[in-house]
């Protein structure tokens, strides 16, 4: 059973913190120009409802991912740290993760979503182009080699 809820903090905070340093270390460079260390102590800092959300996924009782959502400006806001744990890939659950954050993004009225990535990243690139996401221009600094922009109306 795969199940997507919202974090509950601080009582998801230990799992949500393991599962957002799996994804950086998955990811494989620094993610210090984001104060990552500075995010994870005060979690859920910028995802904190209502106007943020952190996402969990279980399968049955064990994490199994996560996404987040953050506001920038303008009824705009972000979708961060979509992470789905290696034996959970490749069988749709990352689809519903990122589903669910574009309805959660429309439920708190935000007109579009953006995100970033990277290029090595490519079974998300293509998820997010499957779903409605755009390339767009640079909208925060990004010193990562390659990295690219993504938009979506919602």
């Amino acid at each position: 059973m795969f199940a997507i809820r919202p974090a509950h903090f601080p009582e998801d905070r230990p799992v949500v913190a393991a599962l957002f340093r799996e994804y950086a270390d998955f990811l494989g460079f620094d993610l210090s120009f984001q104060d990552f260390e500075g995010e994870l102590a005060t979690l859920p800092g910028h995802y904190a409802a209502p106007a943020g959300v952190v996402l969990m996924a279980w399968s049955e009782d064990k994490a199994a991912g996560c996404v987040c959502l953050r506001p920038l400006e303008n009824n705009i806001c972000e979708m961060k740290r979509l992470y789905l744990r290696p034996d959970h890939r490749g069988a749709g659950q990352g689809r519903r993760l990122v589903e669910r954050i574009l309805a959660e993004a429309r439920k708190r009225g935000y007109s579009r979503m953006v995100l970033d990535t990277v290029p090595q990243l490519q079974a998300a690139i293509g998820l997010y182009q499957s779903l409605g996401f755009v390339e767009i221009d640079a909208y925060t600094f990004n010193p990562v080699p390659g990295v690219r922009f993504y938009g979506c109306d919602l």
